[in-house]
């Protein structure tokens, strides 16, 4: 073989090898049930969740655990799937800004004894879609 074979046959098996390294990093959508379900089968791949925070009658969340001056890495939350089940979830790190008022929360992580640990919180805050006019006052989007 030529040496320019060697060469394109060993970029073709680096360029391969990465390629199935970031596919198995990929994470599924699941609910809660599927998610307990992986756990006690074993699998401890990490999944999303998509969920809401559940609220009292003043619109406010209920079930936020934070206290920075205990520990500022530690943050628990009660999320609700679509499917109307509630679980705990544990986040090592600080609070994310704006979290009380996000309308959906999406959560990646997995189960472990009982409690989903999650790696990374994103939100999605009603904000970002509501238009603005020129006089100030908010108008649905469409």
């Amino acid at each position: 073989m030529k040496r320019t074979h060697i060469f394109v046959i060993a970029i073709i098996a680096v360029a391969a090898g990465i390629i199935l390294s970031t596919t198995a990093d990929a994470s599924v959508y699941v609910l809660f049930g599927e998610a307990r379900q992986r756990a006690a089968e074993g699998n401890a791949t990490k999944v999303h969740v998509v969920g809401r925070l559940p609220r009292d009658a003043q619109n406010h969340p209920v079930g936020l655990q934070y206290d920075p001056m205990v520990d500022p890495n530690y943050f628990a939350f009660t999320l609700v799937d679509s499917t109307h089940v509630a679980q705990r979830v544990v986040y090592n790190n600080p609070k994310p800004q704006d979290f009380e008022t996000s309308e959906q929360v999406v959560i990646t992580g997995a189960m472990r004894s009982g409690v989903f640990m999650a790696d990374n919180i994103l939100l999605k805050c009603p904000s970002k879609y509501v238009k603005k006019d020129l006089k100030g006052t908010e108008v649905a989007a469409k």
